[in-house]
């Protein structure tokens, strides 16, 4: 099989060896995880080009579905470290057994968390009385359409993980590449009615977003029936244990994915507070970093997977190298992106607006990302890289000490107290990822994660 004759051919492979590796597992997964963002880019653009309300209502409609997806997602990396190990260890048995029950989780969460959403959204809609009702009923057309499809998301997300940890990267991808076409098509008849059909604005947009995931979900899952991976989804039995041990490395991850949210939120609340024009800097900014953040993704989506299966190899001295490769490459690539970040930062900012306030109030926040650009590459891939030997439980106290504290603190002083505005912002983000940083390199280093039982 191709995957396993991949992983046995890392086995004796040289620190150039490794660098290939990594490079190759590394570059469709953040092919990947840009075409998992355009999926939402792309509707907010033909939302903006729809009207104003169905734009806006995607500022209450994403960050619902971005932390229901992001905390329920949270099992892929027991997944990853599992599935890996295993198939490092050429034990089939155990790695399909892993990928069963992640998708029978998968599939139930989803469908909870479907209907938990749907029961209640009228909630969640009374939270935004000054929205309009014009844009509450767009979003409330498009939550009541994604919500349902909840498991095919999760379904999504879990079988390419899957793949990811038996070092097929390429076909997550490529499957990533065809959802988006549908996504595109979809949403261009949907939501402005083209070709008869009826126009539902931001119902239309959601509609594409599922059909794109019920398409990625359904040709990742015959790919794996069909069984020519190095792990499939064929036979039974062992599916309780396997949830067991990725749950033992899953569980710190939820706590992880709870803490990063609330986080998120109360980061959020302050940057409402700087008024209209911080938030529309803001999110330009966000746009502009979202390329770094995924790119470093990518690298620690590769150095977890080559971690995994190393250990599971009962190759640690590799493991170790490989988490280093995909670190140096992720921080060199990102240093780059922080380069441009100070040569031409009104370039950068003006391709997402024309409003001469925003890319003034934005640019100084952009020196400030430069700097932050290598500890992000840090902390993102090692975070990876030390979820995949199972090390979950330091990813958690690093994103409780810096994504909690460090960043809402650093942020209310340094915003707020220091009257710094968004530059304060995004130095209190920062200040975020230099301890992240710091205190993984220090667990890293440090190398019990070498020694983890999953």
């Amino acid at each position: 099989m191709a995957s396993d004759v991949a992983v046995a051919g890392l086995a004796g492979e040289d620190r150039r060896g490794t660098v290939r590796a990594v490079v190759r597992l590394a570059a469709p997964a953040i092919a990947q995880s840009l075409l998992h963002t355009l999926v939402f880019l792309i509707d907010r653009a033909m939302l903006g080009r729809h009207g104003a309300e169905s734009l806006a209502s995607m500022q209450i409609s994403n960050p619902i579905v971005w932390s229901t997806y992001s905390i329920l997602s949270a099992l892929s990396v027991g997944t990853v470290a599992l599935v890996g190990r295993a198939v490092g260890a050429g034990d089939r048995a155990l790695a399909t057994s892993a990928a069963r029950a992640s998708v029978l989780f998968a599939t139930v969460a989803g469908i909870a968390a479907a209907a938990l959403g749907l029961l209640l959204l009228p909630a969640i809609m009374a939270m935004f009385p000054a929205a309009g009702e014009g844009v509450r009923t767009a979003s409330r057309a498009y939550l009541g359409t994604i919500l349902p499809g909840m498991p095919f998301v999760l379904l999504s997300i879990t079988l390419g993980a899957i793949l990811q940890a038996s070092g097929d990267t390429r076909t997550p991808f490529l499957v990533a590449a065809a959802a988006n076409l549908v996504n595109c098509a979809v949403n261009w008849v949907l939501i402005f009615g083209h070709l008869g059909a009826p126009e539902l604005g931001a119902r239309g947009a959601a509609v594409g977003s599922v059909a794109a995931m019920a398409v990625s979900a359904a040709t990742l899952g015959i790919v794996l029936v069909r069984g020519r991976a190095a792990v499939g989804l064929r036979g039974r039995g062992g599916e309780r244990r396997a949830f067991a041990r990725m749950w033992r490395v899953s569980g710190a991850s939820f706590g992880e994915r709870v803490v990063q949210q609330i986080g998120f939120l109360g980061y959020v609340a302050m940057i409402g507070a700087l008024g209209a024009t911080a938030m529309a800097a803001n999110q330009a900014l966000i746009s502009i970093e979202a390329i770094c953040f995924l790119s470093a993704d990518g690298f620690g989506i590769a150095g977890a997977a080559i971690v995994a299966q190393r250990l599971g190899a009962r190759r640690p001295s590799e493991a170790g190298l490989g988490a280093r490769v995909a670190t140096a490459l992720g921080v060199g690539l990102l240093s780059t992106f922080g380069l441009s970040f100070l040569l031409v930062p009104q370039l950068l900012l003006g391709a997402f607006t024309p409003d001469a306030r925003i890319v003034e109030m934005g640019e100084p926040c952009l020196w400030v990302a430069a700097a932050a650009q290598p500890f992000m590459a840090v902390a993102v891939v090692l975070g990876e890289s030390l979820r995949g030997a199972g090390a979950t439980r330091a990813a958690f106290v690093a994103a409780l000490i810096g994504g909690l504290f460090v960043r809402l603190g650093a942020t209310a002083v340094l915003a707020f107290g220091m009257d710094l505005g968004l530059v304060g912002v995004w130095l209190g983000s920062t200040a975020d990822w230099v301890v992240r940083s710091v205190l993984l390199s220090a667990v890293f280093l440090r190398g019990r994660w070498r020694d983890l039982s999953v």
